[in-house]
């Protein structure tokens, strides 16, 4: 039998697929274009954010931010969607990759399969060169004719003999070509192997790029959206969190029906929203410190009301000292954009006594119509606040509003009565919030490892809640209040707080929405404040929801200081909503600035 006949040599060729270089090409070119679309993309941000706005000013900010975001959406639209092509061609390359990865695998095994072939052929060879070389040592050429039968028999053998040299010799040679192809192949499946590797490598460390630079604007685009919400929650809900040096007065047609400053509106039924206070409703109300005072309490009365049972430090010291720096508009402004926006910059450094002499945070003709213990009350929880803040301090609301001339009058009296009296905790002064108004119940809150206590600001606790209310007593304007204006006096060419039926339905329609039913992007206001934000008009909002009239509501109040329920009677039934959900509902969809600006609220039917 012949050496070949046995042992198949097989011919195999490396799988080459002429493809890859093509798609990595591809993907080159689609991420250099990406990263051009990037640069644009952050160079329209760029020029857009060139515009600057007043701080008070929400309507321009908002129209800022829209032009921001519909600079930024179309290009991260195309940079999202040549993420999504190369994500597929990376896709499509991670299959031909595994597939040659398989093939490469199968060669592997072909190789070693030949090797083993190889190495027995090699043997059997070897034994048999052996063989003819032991074979052409001993042989005769005489012999074949002395034992064949015939001249012609001699020859076939002979030639037979000669046959299986020439076969063997052609094995041999076989052998030599296949250990060089066998070589050849293993160099070729490790190159390709390594450029596989490093395709690979290029590939993800390219996509890990675009698809991190794609997440920055996706991410920023979000921000926007946040802050798009933000002031629209100031435009609903921003007001001084202080009385300040002059008490606030009633606003017109903003008071509920049989007061001073009710204006009825023409149309029945007739929904609008009162808030209780506002806005963080946490620390000393300052109206409520007023009531208590003109009812004979004293300011360490006061403080215990609304602090509980912190310390007292009579003895504090009066040696240390303030350093105040800032725009006195807001502590949000620079030197320049305090300057641009008629502020006043201050940049000084005064003993603690003196700075609170310079507090502009409650009215001092107070003093003279038997608030003189509120006012020594307002002056300790001043003075701890500052204390507190390490002896940095701006000089806006956002701080404590601080003018650099003292104040004077019973505001100075209140001062020195109480001179270096600080509450502390732990040794340590206590951050003492305070604000105007808390609508008869005060939050508890930590600082400093205190926690002040929860609070029915009324004479006879919860139930005298809230005729009794301490606040009432103080003439506060915002304890029970229908707000419709924004701080600087804008209404969106609404005239009081009033909403038809309709209107209180559209509300229903717009909470029906954020719980899921629709585009929640466009729950806005379709008065001025909705302009550029493509609102769902009330038809269509009706549609939706399906809430089209309103001709009741009831209110249920929790015992944590909240409204929990609202009731309505509408056109589909009743319908009951969590009281904070009604609020979020409310304060994005009511027409104009009607807002509402404490999670403890009213709503009054006409």
């Amino acid at each position: 039998m012949l050496l070949n006949s046995k042992f198949e040599i097989r011919n195999f060729k490396l799988y080459q697929n002429p493809n890859v270089l093509n798609l990595k090409f591809k993907i080159w070119n689609l991420f250099r274009v990406s990263i051009f679309v990037l640069v644009i993309l952050f160079s329209a941000f760029t020029f857009v954010k060139a515009q600057e706005c007043p701080a008070s000013d929400y309507d321009c900010q908002i129209s800022q931010i829209q032009r921001e975001i519909n600079a930024l959406s179309p290009a991260q639209e195309k940079n999202k969607a040549d993420l999504a092509s190369l994500n597929k061609q990376i896709a499509d390359l991670n299959a031909k990759i595994s597939n040659l990865g398989k093939q490469l695998v199968n060669l592997a095994k072909q190789i070693d399969k030949r090797e083993e072939d190889l190495a027995y052929t090699k043997e059997i060879f070897e034994g048999k060169a052996k063989n003819h070389y032991t074979f052409m040592r001993l042989y005769d050429p005489i012999t074949p004719f002395i034992f064949s039968d015939s001249a012609s028999q001699a020859f076939q053998e002979i030639s037979f003999r000669q046959k299986a040299a020439d076969e063997d010799r052609k094995t041999m040679e076989q052998y030599g070509t296949d250990l060089s192809k066998l070589k050849t192949d293993k160099q070729s499946l490790e190159k390709n192997k390594a450029n596989l590797s490093s395709l690979q490598a290029q590939v993800a460390e390219k996509q890990k790029f675009l698809a991190g630079e794609v997440a920055k604007v996706e991410s920023y685009l979000s921000s926007l959206s946040a802050k798009q919400n933000e002031l629209a929650a100031a435009k609903a809900g921003g007001f001084s969190t202080s009385i300040g040096d002059v008490p606030a007065s009633a606003e017109p047609c903003s008071g509920k029906p049989g007061s001073s400053n009710f204006c009825d509106p023409p149309f029945r039924p007739a929904f609008a929203a009162f808030s209780y206070g506002a806005p963080h409703r946490k620390g000393m109300s300052q109206y409520g410190a007023y009531g208590r005072a003109k009812s004979g309490q004293s300011a360490e009365d006061i403080l215990h009301a609304y602090y509980g049972g912190i310390e007292i430090n009579k003895s504090y010291g009066t040696g240390a000292n303030i350093h105040i720096k800032g725009c006195s508009l807001s502590g949000n402004l620079s030197f320049s954009q305090c300057a641009s926006k008629g502020g006043r910059w201050i940049d000084e450094t005064v003993n603690i006594e003196t700075y609170t002499k310079r507090i502009y945070e409650i009215p001092e003709s107070w003093g003279g119509s038997g608030g003189m213990a509120a006012l020594r009350a307002q002056a300790v929880a001043a003075r701890s606040y500052a204390l507190a803040r390490g002896g940095e301090i701006c000089p806006s609301e956002d701080c404590q509003v601080y003018k650099s001339t003292n104040k004077g009058g019973n505001w100075e009296t209140a001062v020195n009565d109480t001179s270096g009296w600080v509450l502390v905790t732990g040794g340590k002064p206590f951050s003492s919030w305070y604000a105007s108004t808390a609508g008869g119940y005060t939050f508890s809150y930590s600082s400093g490892g205190y926690t002040t206590p929860n609070l029915w600001d009324t004479s006879n606790g919860q139930g005298g809640w809230p005729n009794n209310a301490y606040e009432i007593a103080g003439g506060s304007p915002w304890f029970y209040k229908g707000w419709y204006k924004d701080r600087s006096g804008k209404s969106c060419n609404r005239n009081n707080p009033w909403l038809k039926s309709e209107e209180m339905a559209d509300i229903l329609n717009a909470r029906y929405v954020l719980d899921g039913n629709g585009d929640i992007g466009r729950i806005w206001p379709v008065d001025c404040l909705g302009n550029g934000h493509n609102p769902y008009s009330l038809a269509e909002l009706q549609g939706i929801g399906g809430y089209s009239s309103v001709s009741g509501v009831s209110v249920v109040y929790g015992n944590d200081g909240s409204t929990q329920s609202l009731t309505f009677s509408t056109n589909k039934g009743s319908i009951t909503i969590n009281g904070t959900k009604f609020k979020e509902a409310f304060n994005l969809r009511a027409p104009g600035y009607i807002g509402l600006k404490s999670s403890l609220f009213n709503i009054e039917k006409l």
